[in-house]
C-alpha cells in the first residue's frame, strides 16, 4: 500500500465557454479499467449530440494504467492535453470526459490544446483535490477532566479524531502517522495518565489547492 495519494475530491462536474463553444468536464473516481470505461459509454450516451466526448483517465498507485482519446477532435488536441493536467495534478485513480458542443468558431491546434486543459483544470478547482495519508488508528483512552487539555492538542497539531466514546472513561480514536511521537507528546502531556491501543491501518483525506494546466 502507498503512504500517500492525490485524487478528486467528489465526483463532479463544470462548465467553461470558449469562443461559443461549450467545454463541460466530468468527473469520476474510478476502481478498474471497465469502471473508466463504462462512466465514459454513460457520458457519450447522455451527450450524444455533442461533437465530441473526449476522455483520459490514469489508474493504478503508480499510474501503471493511462489512456486517452481525442474522440474525433485532431489528433494530440484533447485525450493527451487532458491527461496532462491529470498528471501534472499528480491524481490517482481517475477519469475525466470533455463534452464539446461546437460553437461555430474553429480553435486551431493550440486553442484546442489549451481549451481541453482548461476544462479540466477548471472542473478540478470547482470540485477539489484531496491528499489522502495512510494512518494508523490509536485508541487513547483517558478520565474525563483530561478531554479538553488532549482535545486541544489534537486541534492544535491537527490529527484527525475519527470517533469519540463516552462510557466510564473517554476513548478517542485518533488517526495518527508518527505513532511512537504521538504517543510520546500525549504522555508527557497528560503526565501518564492515558492508555493506548492499536488500531487499523486506513487513509484520511485532506482538501488541498490543484495546479493549474500549462496554457
Amino acid at each position: 500500500m502507498i503512504d500517500t495519494y492525490l485524487t478528486i475530491k467528489e465526483d463532479g462536474q463544470a462548465e467553461i465557454e470558449i469562443k461559443k463553444s461549450r467545454f463541460i468536464c466530468f468527473f469520476k473516481r474510478i476502481t478498474s479499467e471497465e469502471e473508466a470505461k463504462a462512466f465514459i459509454q454513460v457520458i457519450k450516451k447522455e451527450h450524444w449530440k455533442a461533437n465530441h466526448n473526449c476522455n483520459a483517465f490514469v489508474l493504478g498507485d503508480k499510474n501503471e494504467i493511462q489512456r486517452s482519446s481525442d474522440d474525433g477532435e485532431p489528433s494530440g488536441t484533447a485525450g493527451v492535453p487532458m491527461l496532462e493536467v491529470l498528471k501534472k495534478n499528480d491524481l490517482r485513480n481517475v477519469v475525466a470526459v470533455v463534452t464539446r458542443y461546437f460553437g461555430g468558431t474553429k480553435l486551431g491546434a493550440g486553442g484546442l490544446i489549451r481549451a481541453y486543459s482548461s476544462a479540466v483544470s477548471h472542473a478540478l478547482n470547482e470540485i477539489g483535490i484531496v491528499e489522502g495519508k495512510r494512518q494508523k488508528e490509536i485508541f487513547v483512552t483517558i478520565e474525563y477532566p483530561l478531554l479538553g487539555k488532549l482535545q486541544h492538542y489534537l486541534e492544535q497539531n491537527n490529527f484527525f479524531v475519527k470517533d469519540t466514546q463516552f462510557l466510564e472513561k473517554i476513548t478517542l480514536c485518533v488517526m495518527v502517522q508518527e505513532e511512537a511521537t504521538f504517543k510520546e507528546a500525549v504522555t508527557d502531556l497528560l503526565n501518564g495518565q492515558v492508555v493506548f491501543e492499536d488500531g487499523e491501518y486506513s487513509y484520511v483525506e485532506q482538501l488541498i489547492e490543484s495546479k493549474e494546466a500549462a496554457t
